[in-house]
């Protein structure tokens, strides 16, 4: 029986080969205080490692032989909308059922409230792997994790409310957008309101795009300081759907994530409650949620990516074309291999990310409950940086390579791929996606040049440069390292020029730069201990990033101030 966490040995290899898990497990499960009230409760780390490779093994089984196998009815159905209430495609139903009698909801809530504990490396696996299955129905699965911004800036009573029902199988929608606020969310206008007579605050407005829109349990970006017109007027909602005054008015006709519905959503008078503090919905709370969300996009595009892969090789080995399987073809080759290559580049991008995010986000919790010691607050500094540098690499770098790899993908299949009746043709709408949503790649290379100008992303570098590797790879290193020389030489001709516009019109090209040279390092480290799985992807991905890297050298070189003329259209 095929499994999509079992059959794919580098998920298993990602969660399980970096030197820093031991110390995210031991900050998750606090030093395994949780063993004595929890039979479920892991004793040591090696039995939290067993815990999480059975949670996804499972997670893997229904993605393989539910989700994976509803995905084209899903695709072809959608959801409906009827009387201001969405209901899902049948076959996501039947996903989500088996989903929730499983136990897969609430993966990285504490176990007092009915969750899982896991680490978010295992909770980023569980999010790949489904969307391997089906990028639509990880979209209603995976926020999940919208209740990570209740647990954290929510009151405990609000924790107690909401968490155990969303570990138990409601499903949660993040309301942000609207009409007139789309990446510009200090523009939100939705009016929240006090009621004093019944002590409670109501919400009049409309949003749009929301993904998941008609869920259980709403998180609403809305203005509750009148006469405000940016984000410091903005605060943070918990809207129950229990409690109406919530209309669907339409279900978007959409490109692809067919299963997901996209939603524009009416709010008339309805009851709501404040999570956290006032005016710090979009400061504070947004940019939470916002980094979750992203890291959750990046697992989809992996996924994606994963998909697309699996039927390239699967078409290409079964096609026959001048009396031999295409896969034998050159030209195939390259494609299929490229694909591969992105993929394994990418996903290690994500799980390193993924890892960083575990420890601060697990510090920050700790804060809560006692005072960090000087040791613990370094660390938390450390991560917290890192975490907020790579996410917009993780997010950028692998949502467009899910969309390069779905291109690559129909095109293996040739004339075929342009039918309905191959998954590849669903595999390229969906991905399509996710390089907008969620920030699209333009918002992740402003979010990722600072720290491209300041130096942080040479220090990573550097210090990847001095790890130990075997001597059979310094060859590969010294490749890296030359790249690394190219990106310095750029970044310090955009600044000596002093000019913001031409800084920003570099900016994308410093960014991919940055990005092939931390994930060629990422591979080496991979091949370093499992050339059987990374070997082949690190030498086609060292040609591809070597080729992007000269290219972008070059495109840098040549631009000065005078030419930006040329790149205003009028």
């Amino acid at each position: 029986m095929a499994n999509y966490y079992s059959d794919i040995p580098e998920i298993k290899f990602e969660l399980e080969s970096s030197p820093l898990m031991p110390r995210i497990v031991e900050l998750k499960e606090r030093s395994f205080e949780d063993k004595d009230n929890y039979d479920e409760a892991p004793q040591d780390f090696p039995d939290a490692m067993d815990t999480y490779d059975r949670v996804l093994d499972i997670v893997g089984d229904i993605t393989a032989n539910v989700v994976a196998q509803n995905a084209e009815d899903v695709d072809a159905e959608g959801p409906h909308l009827a009387d201001g209430r969405v209901s899902y495609a049948s076959k996501t139903r039947e996903n989500l059922d088996t989903m929730i009698k499983a136990g897969m909801n609430g993966m990285t809530m504490p176990r007092r409230y009915g969750g899982l504990n896991l680490p978010v490396v295992a909770y980023t696996a569980a999010n790949e792997i489904v969307s391997a299955g089906d990028a639509s129905f990880e979209n209603i699965w995976s926020l999940q994790d919208c209740i990570e911004t209740l647990y954290c800036f929510g009151s405990e009573e609000q924790r107690q409310k909401y968490i155990p029902r969303v570990c138990a199988g409601a499903t949660m929608s993040m309301d942000l957008t609207e009409p007139d606020a789309g990446s510009d969310l200090q523009s939100v206008m939705l009016k929240a309101t006090y009621d004093e007579e019944n002590q409670c605050w109501r919400l009049n407005g409309s949003k749009r795009f929301i993904t998941n829109g008609d869920s259980d349990i709403h998180l609403v970006l809305a203005r509750s300081e009148a006469g405000t017109r940016d984000g410091r007027g903005l605060s943070m909602f918990i809207y129950d759907k229990r409690d109406g005054g919530v209309n669907v008015r339409r279900i978007e006709n959409k490109l692809g994530i067919h299963g997901s519905p996209t939603c524009e959503l009416v709010y008339k008078n309805a009851k709501c409650e404040l999570c956290g503090d006032r005016k710090m919905g979009l400061i504070k709370y947004v940019m939470s949620l916002m980094n979750g969300a992203r890291l959750g996009i990046a697992a989809q595009s992996v996924g994606l990516s994963q998909a697309a892969y699996n039927e390239a090789v699967a078409y290409a080995r079964d096609r026959r074309q001048f009396g031999k399987a295409i896969i034998e073809f050159p030209a195939v080759q390259e494609m299929i291999a490229n694909i591969k290559a992105k993929l394994d580049a990418g996903r290690a991008l994500l799980y390193e990310t993924a890892r960083y995010v575990d420890i601060y986000k697990a510090l920050e919790d700790i804060s809560r409950e006692r005072k960090l010691t000087p040791e613990e607050r370094a660390e938390l500094k450390k991560y917290s940086r890192l975490a907020d540098s790579f996410t917009p690499l993780a997010k950028g770098m692998n949502s467009e390579y899910a969309n390069q790899n779905g291109y690559d993908c129909i095109q293996v299949h040739g004339g075929s791929g342009f039918m309905l009746e191959y998954a590849c043709q669903r595999i390229y709408r969906d991905a399509r996606i996710t390089s907008i949503y969620e920030g699209t790649t333009q918002l992740q290379t402003v979010a990722a040049v600072r720290y491209i100008t300041n130096g942080q992303y040479s220090s990573v570098i550097a210090d990847m440069e001095s790890q130990p590797l075997p001597e059979e790879l310094q060859g590969e290193l010294g490749r890296v390292k030359a790249m690394a020389l190219k990106l310095n030489d750029c970044i310090a001709r955009v600044k000596e020029a002093q000019n913001n516009d031409l800084h920003d019109l570099c900016a994308r090209h410093l960014y991919e730069m940055t990005a092939d040279i931390i994930m060629c390092h990422l591979l080496l480290r991979n091949a370093s201990k499992r050339a059987d799985l990374f070997q082949k992807s690190l030498e086609v991905y060292l040609n591809h990033a070597e080729a992007e890297v000269e290219k972008h050298a070059l495109w840098i070189g040549r631009i000065d101030a005078g030419q930006l003329g040329n790149y205003k259209q009028e």
